[in-house]
């Protein structure tokens, strides 16, 4: 790992170091877990985006849209059959 130095607002800092998870494992693990969690974010995000604008350049069809009509099931699905 690699040491960093981050300026944090003395309320936030006093208010973090307030948490019992942050007395326990550590400022440095509490902000690493949160950093990874804020990554994880952003590229769900982007993901997100990524369906959006590819529906949009692409939307779906009527057939697609209305998929309990097209889709087919063994006739003995119901009935528990083998």
């Amino acid at each position: 790992m690699k040491a960093i130095q981050v300026t944090f607002d003395e309320d936030l800092l006093e208010r973090l170091d307030e948490l019992a998870e942050v007395r326990e494992r550590g400022r440095s693990a509490v902000l690493r877990e949160a950093a990874a969690n804020y990554l994880a974010q952003k590229a769900a995000e982007k993901i997100d985006r990524q369906y959006a604008e590819g529906y949009g350049r692409f939307p779906q069809t009527d057939e697609e849209l209305d998929w309990r009509e097209s889709r087919v099931w063994p006739e003995d699905w119901r009935e528990g059959g083998d």
